[in-house]
Order: structure tokens, then C-alpha cells, then sequence
């Protein structure tokens, strides 16, 4: 098979998948944008896409820029609106009142507008404004009511005007056809405009295109239709969608490149048709088009349809083979489950349930009012399960059949034929058809606990799990009509308890938890980690539908829906999160499969239906340089040389890839660390504080589950700074000289100051050796006089000593002299002589004068001896210190007494008396105490 037959096979498959959905009222994917995402006025008057990618839009504020992710505006110098616009190889063309020309970005990247209009300033119409730009051979062709402006980049701008109103100009095999009110079609013929087409079916009426059709022209009207012009005259068709835009007034139309056509209506949206006229889909803000006038539209090469509306914008993806029933009105709520039973499609939601007539219209089922939570054919019948219990659903009516509620999950039995075990608000319940009846019963077992996952081990074991915290191992009889065995297994393995959700998968009991993929092990009868799936799912993916026996259905943390195939690889895809951004129901999304190729997936307020025969590819491009910043000031690049900066300086690079679906971008460093890459934030990427030197970064576009586009390289020169370049190293070289010449005279100054210093140092050394010689001196001298002094003391101590002793030796040769006197007292002949001679004896024993002298020479060898006792021993009489004088001399008591004029004994009978006075002890000697007193 070749591509063309490729390409035709495709074709065919997308027109019949399209012609079973549009009874449906389905739609493909779109999306609105607000005026809160582009920030500038509500009407758009036209689009056109790039070459690169980018989208423009006449505003009626003035233009937009939308790269895919961001939006950019721009004012015109006179602020007016922008009625037209076309984006022609790398120039973005709008018209607008009294003004048209063209915008441009210089070398910094910036969208720089130049105006044509102004060079023929006296031409231009009065209150003339341009409502479309189309290119024409080598010229641009700017239209307005009243005038066509043709501009020759090489010749200028030249002015056609005819005699009447020009509603519209279309091109159609090189030929400019202008169609005019009231007054026909025209070909533009060299400057001069030659009617072609006169017919009275055109008045009253604007003719928005003519298109080549078939062997013919296709003339649309605002409000009279189709017309075919053969050549001979105006046919009317007899297209299905013609009476649509009667009704809602035609205002614009294109035929696609697949012979599709598009017509866009004041009133209802748009339809997009068949070649023949027959309507595949409308779309409208009954099912979600955010608003019902379509003033423009442009399909781009992506097959993307853009509208430009009264009060917003779209965009339908046409190229995509995955439709949408959206319900915006609210009637329908948020879907829980669909099925395909007998032809019809049936649809439960949280307000109930509802199938789609043969009239196309959605219908609700009387008396299913309420959540419906699962919708499932058992038998050939259809069983719903509610939250009123579950019913049969016989010629669209329920029938209960279980008043048990909420009928969250039911599973076959394996092996068994007619009985199936149910999960529900207050724990399981078993159906049995017996003589084609549908019996329910409750099964106790301690069970009564909302059962929300089920699945069997085999036919009589199952696992199930709490609606929110739990996990049981069920065990049941052969009647299943009783619970033999109800085991927790919260503390056999399990990472977490909550939200527990259980499946089979190739024959393991498999689980997922907040933390990840675990499985049961039989042999251990616990809970295990499950390596594979954590590898292969990922941890934070878990299933949302196992019905399809060929492929698993998954949902990731990014809401990444995949397909995956349990035996081929090639059997896979994803749709990536942009398809139903917010409108998935968290926690119990659900994909049920409506036929062999086609799976709903359950919305918030509607379903999607999703045709696995054509896969889709998302385009990744490679990203574009659009603008470049440093320190936040645009600069001019050439992008086959490094951006260069200074070494303080920041760098801002915006980049764009409006090729690229649903993308961000992430960049590396080549040759530093290439492996990691990091995401962009506000699809800018800046840099600052980097070290000096060449940098290699690579760019690229990412859609987060492993596409990604080829990568744009960006070279960055980062200039050392100063300190690091020639100037620094000559300042460094002129630093060092003069920090040598500085430290050599330093150091040659530290030398003659430290000569100094050792010669002070020196001069006070041989000072201090002088003084310690004059203080050793010194002492010397003090020591000398000292032993003079004790010396002298020690003379004086012997001299008074030999002094005591001489005049003891006195008073004993007087006393004696004294008692010879008185013995021969009978002697004397004069007793007048006796007596003077006895006088002068006793006047020469113990003189109070002599005492006094012994005193004074005392003190002065013993230190104020006796100036010590008295202030210690204030009691002490005069005769105790002579004693304790004659003591201190270390004189016996046989020579004291003579010096007391007393006997020996009188002498010690005092010295008993002073030891009494001076408080001494027995064992304390008298002679001792007084020798040691200071």
C-alpha cells in the first residue's frame, strides 16, 4: 500500500467515524480562549497563522501574538482597532480605519510596525477601513467597502476603486474576484475590474466567498445560501446545511484542503459539512463554544481551525480522531460510567441516568434520579448499579432489583454462571438469576463498610477494599450466600491503608497504594513490594479500567492517559492532559469500552470518546530564539555567533516552538552536565552569576511523557572580569613590581630598625645588668650592715650579758662585803661610822639609775622588748620584767637572785608566779617562751 492509499484509507476511517458521531451532537476537541488569557479586547476580527507557527489576531484593542503558550500585544501608533490581518513568509500585515502596513522584527527580535497608508495619505477614502488582506500574486490586496489598495513591495501602492460597495475578494486559479452588494461579481483585470457575474438572486444579500467547486464557482451568501455558477447562470443547492445559515446568518466560509467546508455564523457557531453540504458536527455554545458569532476563521497547516469571535477566541483540533459530548447547560452533571447496550448509548451520572434518542437528543430515564455510580450488561441485560440500589434497565425504564445501596462495583464469579457478588455502601451482596430471576441477598459477615474495589483470587476467595481506608482478604461458601473468612491485611505488608485499589492482573493480585505497586504473595501470605509495575507504571499511576482484555487503561500524576498493552509494545498510546484539562473526576476516572476501536472516558460534564485505530502524534519542533536580554535590555543577535556578556552581566532568552502541541521547554549544559535537564520557567530562560568562559546550552521542547524536539543549540560567551583580563594582568604585573620595590624598602627599613632595636635593646640590657649589679650591690651592702648589725647585736648582747654579770658579781662581793659589816657591826667604834659605811654599801646594790640603763641597753638589742610585753601582758609589775629580762639573757635562777636582791628560792617561786601571769601551759617553759618572744 502507498502513502496516497495510506492517506485516502485514513481519510475514509476519519469521515465515517465522524458521520456515526454527529446524530450525537459530538464535537472534536476545542478550546476557548477568554479575554482574561489574552488581555485585550472581546472582539476578533481576524486570524492568520504564520510560517513559524505563530497566531495573529486583529483585536479590536489592536494585535495579538500567541506562540502556543504565551500571548504578546501590540498597539498601533494611532491605538485604533484592528479590523484585518495576514501573516505572509516573516510580515504580519493588518489593516485598520484609514490605515494599513505591515509589522516586523528588527534585529533585537522586537515587533516594529510600519505604515504604508501614510506614503499615499491623500489617497485613502474617508472613514475607510480595512476588512481583509489576501495575498495576490507578487502583490498584497488590502480590501475595504470602498476601495481595493494593491501593494507592490518593488512599484508602491496603488488605489482601485469601483462603483459599488465591495463586500469580499476571493482568489480562484490566480484570478482576483471581487463580489460587490447588489451589483455582481468582478474579475480584477490588469487595474480594472470586469463584471463576470450578474444575477438577481445576489441582491439583497452579501456574498462572504467564492470558491472553486467541482467543474464550477460555490458562491455563499450571508442570507440566501449556496449558489453553484456553471458558467450559464446561479444554481441554488441543495446542501443540508443550508437552511442552518439562513436562519443564523452566514459570515464567513472556506473550503478545506480535504473538501470539507466550514461555514461560521453570526448567530449559532459554526458547521463543518461534507463536501456535499451534510453537516458532521456543529458547534456552538450550547456545547461549549464560548460564543455564538464567528467573525472570522483560519485553518492553519496543523489542520487547527481558529475562530475569531465576538467575544473571544477558539480553536478546533481537526486533525484530531477523538470527539467530545459536552454538556454545558448542566442537565446531564458529571458522568460516572457509559455503555453502548443494544445500539443505544446510555450515560450515568451523579444526577442519574440518561441514553440519546434516535433523535440525537440526550434523554433522561424517569425515576433514575440520583448517582449513578456503574453501568454493566450481564446476560444481555443491563444493570445499574445506584445510589438507590441497583437496577434493571428494561425499554428505558429501572426495574429494582436490590435495595441495597450504592451499587459501587459488580464482578463475576469465576466458574459460576449466574452469580455475581456486588460492592456497596454496607458491605457485599450476591445476585443469582434463578428461573430468570434476579435474586439479591446481604452477606453479613462483619461486613458493613462501603466496598468500592473488588476482585476475585479465585471462586471462592476475593480481595476488597474500603472505599477510603482497608484492605480484606474475603472468603465465601459454595452457595455464596454466607462469609466463611474476613481477614484485615493492614499489617501483612502494606505501605498504606488508604485508598487501597485492587486488581488482577496475568494472575497476581496486584494493589495500588498512595506509595506505590505492591502484590500478594501466596507462599508468605503477605503483601510484597511488585518491581515490575512500579517500573514499568510508575508509582504514581494507577488503573482506570481493566475491562479490555488486550490493553490496560492508566492515569499518571501529570493526568497522562495511557493505553497499554499487556503483550504488544506497539499497541500503546497517550492522550496527554490539554484534552480535558479540570474536567476529569479525581478519584474515579473511568474509561468503558463502546466498541472494538472506540472507549469513553468520563468527564465532569460529559464523556470523550476516543478511537484507538488512529493514534495520534503530537508535534514537537524544534524551539526558536526570539528575543535575547541582557541585564532586561533587548540586544541585537546573530545566532551563528555566541551571545557575549560581561562577566557581572544577567542574560534573558525567550524562546518560542508554536509548532510544538502542549509543550514547555527544558534546557541543558552541553559538556558540564548533558543528562540533566532543566525545565523553564515562564518559557524563558535566564542566567546570571555564571562563571566566565564559553557555554554550550541545548534547548528543547518537551510534552512531559517522553516526546520531545530536536534541540536547538545556544552558544553564550561570558567575558572574564576585569581582574581577568589583559588589563587585569597588566595591573597585576605593575602591582607586583611595585609591591617587590615596596616590601624591599620595607624590608630594608625593618633591617636599620631592627639594628636599632638590638642596639637599644643592648644599651637597656647592659642598664639592666648594671642595675642588677648595683641592686646585687646593694643587697650586698644590706646584707653586710645586717651582719653588722648582728654582729653589734650580738656584742652588745655579750656586753650586757658580761655588764649583768659584773654588777651580779657586785651585788654578791656587796652583799657579802654588807653581812661581813653587820657580822663585825661590834667592830666598829663609831656605830655613826658603821652605819655610813652600810649606807653606802646598800646605796651601791641594785641602783634604780643602773636599771634603768640595763633597760635601755636592752631594748636596744632585743627590740623594745619589754614595749611587747606590756602591750601583750599589760598585768606584768616592774619586778616581773626584770625577771623576764634576766630570763631573755638566759640567766639561771642562782645568778638572778643576787641581781633581784632575793634568795633562790624567792626566785623561782616569781618565775612560778609569771608563768601564772603570762596564761602559759605546764608543758610551755617560761625560759623558752621569753627566749622566742619578739
Amino acid at each position: 500500500m502507498n502513502f496516497s492509499q495510506i492517506i485516502k484509507y485514513v481519510l475514509l476511517l476519519v469521515l465515517c467515524f465522524q458521520a456515526q458521531l454527529v446524530s450525537a451532537q459530538y464535537s472534536p476537541y476545542f478550546q476557548n480562549y477568554s479575554l482574561s488569557e489574552y488581555n485585550a479586547g472581546n472582539q476578533n476580527w481576524d486570524v492568520s497563522r504564520a510560517e513559524n507557527g505563530k497566531l495573529y489576531v486583529a483585536n479590536n484593542d489592536g494585535l495579538l501574538e500567541y506562540d502556543g503558550l504565551k500571548w504578546n500585544f501590540y498597539e498601533l501608533p494611532n491605538k485604533t482597532t484592528v479590523r484585518s490581518v495576514l501573516a505572509h513568509n516573516d510580515i504580519i500585515y493588518t489593516g485598520s480605519y484609514e490605515e494599513f502596513g505591515f509589522w516586523k522584527k528588527n534585529e533585537k527580535g522586537i515587533l516594529v510596525y510600519k505604515s504604508l497608508s501614510q506614503d499615499i495619505q491623500n489617497e485613502i477614502s474617508a472613514n475607510d477601513e480595512i476588512w481583509q488582506i489576501i495575498p495576490f500574486k507578487n502583490q498584497i490586496i488590502f480590501r475595504a467597502f470602498s476601495s481595493i489598495y494593491s501593494f507592490k513591495p518593488e512599484v508602491g501602492i496603488e488605489k482601485i476603486r469601483p462603483k459599488s460597495v465591495i463586500m469580499s475578494c476571493s482568489i480562484v486559479d490566480d484570478e482576483l474576484l471581487v463580489s460587490t452588494l447588489n451589483n455582481g461579481i468582478f474579475t480584477l483585470v490588469g487595474n480594472e475590474l470586469k463584471q463576470i457575474i450578474s444575477d438577481e438572486k445576489l441582491v439583497n444579500t452579501k456574498v462572504i466567498s467564492i470558491d472553486k467547486y467541482s467543474e464550477g464557482l460555490l458562491l455563499t451568501t450571508s442570507l440566501k445560501g449556496c449558489f453553484l455558477y456553471n458558467g450559464n447562470g446561479l444554481i441554488k443547492t441543495n446542501f443540508e446545511v443550508d437552511d442552518y445559515i439562513i436562519q443564523h446568518q452566514l459570515n464567513d466560509f472556506s473550503i478545506l484542503a480535504d473538501g470539507r467546508m466550514v461555514f461560521g455564523t453570526i448567530k449559532d457557531g459554526i458547521y463543518l459539512t461534507d463536501s456535499k453540504g451534510k453537516v458532521l458536527f456543529h458547534l456552538s455554545k450550547e456545547n461549549g463554544l464560548v460564543n455564538n458569532t464567528v467573525l472570522r476563521h483560519h485553518l492553519d497547516e496543523t489542520n487547527k481551525l481558529w475562530l475569531g469571535l465576538d467575544n473571544g477566541l477558539a480553536s478546533l483540533d481537526l486533525s484530531s480522531h477523538n470527539y467530545f459530548f459536552n454538556d454545558v447547560s448542566g442537565k446531564l452533571g458529571a458522568v460516572y460510567d457509559v455503555i453502548d447496550y443494544k445500539g443505544d448509548i446510555y450515560i450515568g451520572s451523579n444526577t442519574g441516568l440518561f441514553y440519546l434518542d434516535k433523535k440525537n437528543k440526550l434523554q433522561f430515564i424517569e425515576g433514575s434520579q440520583g448517582q449513578v455510580w456503574n453501568l454493566k450488561e450481564i446476560n444481555g441485560e443491563l444493570f445499574c448499579g445506584h445510589n438507590d440500589g441497583t437496577f434493571l434497565i428494561k425499554d428505558k425504564k429501572p426495574i429494582p432489583i436490590s435495595n441495597y445501596t450504592g451499587g459501587l462495583t459488580i464482578k463475576k464469579v469465576p466458574e459460576q454462571k449466574n452469580v455475581y457478588i456486588q460492592g456497596t455502601y454496607t458491605g457485599l451482596v450476591t445476585f443469582k438469576n434463578e428461573n430468570n430471576t434476579w435474586n439479591s441477598q446481604r452477606l453479613g459477615g462483619g461486613i458493613a463498610m462501603p466496598i468500592r474495589f473488588l476482585v476475585f483470587e479465585d471462586q471462592n476467595t476475593a480481595w476488597v477494599s474500603h472505599a477510603y481506608k482497608g484492605l480484606y482478604k474475603v472468603k465465601f461458601n459454595g452457595n455464596y450466600d454466607k462469609i466463611t473468612s474476613f481477614k484485615s491485611y493492614e499489617n501483612k505488608g502494606i505501605w498504606s491503608s488508604f485508598n487501597v485499589r485492587v486488581y488482577k492482573i496475568k494472575n497476581d493480585i496486584c494493589f495500588k497504594t498512595n506509595d506505590g505497586w505492591q502484590k500478594y504473595e501466596p507462599l508468605l501470605d503477605s503483601i510484597v513490594p511488585h518491581k515490575l509495575l512500579n517500573e514499568s507504571f510508575g508509582k504514581g499511576t494507577h488503573i482506570i479500567s481493566e475491562d479490555n482484555v488486550k490493553r490496560l487503561v492508566l492515569k499518571n500524576e501529570n493526568d497522562v492517559i495511557s493505553f497499554k498493552s499487556l503483550a504488544i509494545a506497539e499497541d500503546e498510546f497517550s492522550l496527554t492532559s490539554n484534552y480535558f484539562k479540570n474536567r476529569l473526576i479525581v478519584g474515579y476516572e473511568n474509561v468503558s469500552k463502546i466498541s472494538d476501536s472506540t472507549y469513553a472516558l468520563n468527564l465532569i460534564d460529559g464523556f470523550m470518546l476516543i478511537d484507538d485505530r488512529l493514534n495520534e502524534t503530537l508535534k514537537m519542533e524544534q524551539p526558536q530564539v526570539e528575543m535575547v536580554e541582557i541585564n532586561k535590555e533587548p540586544v541585537a543577535v546573530n545566532e551563528e555567533k555566541p551571545i557575549e556578556l560581561k562577566f557581572n552581566q544577567s542574560v534573558g532568552v525567550s524562546i518560542s516552538s508554536a509548532k510544538s502541541d502542549n509543550h514547555f521547554f527544558e534546557y541543558a549544559f552541553l559538556g558540564i552536565d548533558s543528562s540533566k535537564w532543566n525545565r523553564m520557567e515562564n518559557h524563558k530562560l535566564e542566567l546570571s552569576n555564571l562563571n566566565h568562559g564559553e557555554y554550550d546550552i541545548a534547548i528543547r521542547a518537551s510534552n512531559g511523557f517522553g516526546e520531545t524536539s530536536p534541540i536547538k543549540e545556544l552558544k553564550i560567551n561570558i567575558l572574564p572580569p576585569w581582574y581577568k583580563d589583559d588589563i587585569g594582568f597588566a595591573l597585576y604585573t605593575f602591582l607586583i613590581l611595585l609591591t617587590l620595590l615596596v616590601i624591599f624598602i620595607l624590608h630594608k627599613r625593618k633591617i636599620i630598625k631592627e639594628q636599632k632595636i638590638l642596639e637599644l635593646k643592648f644599651e637597656k640590657q647592659q642598664e639592666e645588668l648594671l642595675k642588677e649589679k648595683t641592686l646585687e650591690n646593694e643587697k650586698r651592702i644590706v646584707q653586710l650592715k645586717n651582719e653588722s648589725l648582728q654582729n653589734e647585736i650580738k656584742l652588745k648582747s655579750k656586753q650586757l650579758a658580761n655588764t649583768a654579770m659584773a654588777l651580779v658579781k657586785k651585788n654578791e662581793t656587796l652583799q657579802e662585803i654588807k653581812q661581813e659589816l653587820v657580822g663585825n657591826k661590834t667592830s666598829f667604834d663609831n656605830y655613826y661610822s658603821y652605819k655610813k659605811l652600810l649606807k653606802k654599801v646598800d646605796g651601791s646594790i641594785a641602783h634604780k639609775d643602773e636599771w634603768k640603763v640595763f633597760e635601755y641597753n636592752f631594748n636596744q638589742v632585743h627590740e623594745e622588748f619589754f614595749k611587747g610585753l606590756k602591750e601583750n601582758h599589760p598585768q606584768l609589775t616592774q619586778k616581773d620584767l626584770k625577771i623576764c629580762a634576766y630570763i631573755k639573757m638566759n640567766l639561771s635562777t642562782k645568778e638572778i637572785a643576787p641581781l633581784m636582791n632575793i634568795s633562790v628560792r624567792g626566785v623561782e617561786t616569781h618565775r612560778y608566779r609569771l608563768k601564772k601571769k603570762l596564761d602559759l601551759e605546764n608543758d610551755i617553759s617560761l625560759t623558752d617562751y621569753l627566749l622566742n618572744f619578739k
